[in-house]
């Protein structure tokens, strides 16, 4: 009876794990908050403001015409009010949870280039060995590869990172964009010990 690995498996088992980690730090609050973004980001709640807004506004503009007690007149100074807190209240229910989202990709992205510069120092020594292969086999003529020297030698996290704030410099020196987030996430990644 062989046991076979099955990497695919293996490889989504540690994701979802992962996850789970992650979902268990949520406390209720966030999971509250989590909750309200999700029912807000429905095309039904839309709908629902849409609808209440021009109930509103056919509720007060006919109100006279019927006698009623008209509750907000043109031009709706309380209804104006009220989709302003409700702006404000969603755009902070929405910065809260766009919070912890960006922590979660912040931290996917570190292990991201963890692996990413893992794999390239891994593929480097196999390029390394099957170099020294060829060299050593009778039967293979041996000849000079500058190609493959060059891949054979691993990449030195110190130049990619000077090559990237050059890089950053050269676009604008008060850059936030992708090259300057690279940059700080190698940064962060030097100085976790790898």
């Amino acid at each position: 009876m062989s046991t076979e690995i099955d990497p695919v498996a293996e490889t989504t088992e540690i994701i979802a794990a992962m996850h789970h980690k992650a979902e268990e730090r949520v406390d209720w609050h966030q999971r509250s908050v989590e909750r309200v973004v999700s029912t807000l980001g429905r095309p039904m709640f839309l709908y629902f403001v849409l609808s209440v807004i021009v109930a509103w506004i056919a509720y007060n503009e006919f109100a006279p015409y019927e006698h009623w007690v008209r509750v907000d007149a043109p031009p709706f100074s309380w209804l104006q009010g009220t989709i302003s807190l409700g702006g404000l209240l969603i755009a902070i229910v929405i910065l809260i949870a766009q919070n912890r989202q960006g922590k979660l990709a912040e931290s996917r992205a570190q292990l991201d280039l963890q692996v990413n510069l893992l794999a390239e120092q891994k593929i480097a020594k196999l390029i390394a060995l099957v170099e020294e292969l060829r060299r050593d086999l009778p039967t293979v003529r041996d000849r000079r590869d500058p190609e493959a020297e060059a891949m054979a030698a691993a990449t030195n996290p110190e130049e990619v990172l000077a090559a990237l704030e050059e890089k950053v410099r050269e676009a604008s020196p008060d850059s936030q964009g992708p090259l300057s987030a690279a940059a700080d996430a190698l940064r962060d990644f030097q100085k976790s010990g790898r």
